[in-house]
């Protein structure tokens, strides 16, 4: 398969990224990659209530404005944040997006 396209780390635009953020299914998807591993799709979209094709959507969202990154390994995409791509451009954006999203998931199991 081939490598979707993803800016390279200075070409990632402050306005794409804050686009990206503002989605609370991206923002789930942004605490599920929080942990510097890679993931499948699939795995990292888990517990989700979205079809597969808007999870895609996302995913794509995520990967074109620079805050994932994405490989192909055999027949598995796997993807992963940009964590020290993001910091180094923009510094606390990306503390305050997962903050935010961890805020948004407790919120949510608390009611």
């Amino acid at each position: 398969m081939r490598n979707l396209p993803q800016p390279a780390a200075e070409d990632i635009e402050f306005v794409a990224v804050m686009h990206a953020l503002s989605d609370p299914v991206r923002l789930r998807l942004l605490v599920a990659l929080d942990d510097d591993a890679d993931h499948t799709c699939t795995a990292a979209a888990e517990g989700i209530d979205v079809h597969k094709s808007t999870t895609s959507h996302h995913y794509r969202v995520l990967r074109e404005s620079g805050i994932i990154s994405s490989r192909q390994e055999g027949r598995l995409r796997l993807v992963r944040l940009r964590r020290e791509e993001l910091n180094a451009r923009f510094p606390g954006v990306l503390d305050a997006a997962l903050a935010a999203g961890y805020a948004e998931l407790e919120a949510a199991a608390d009611k």
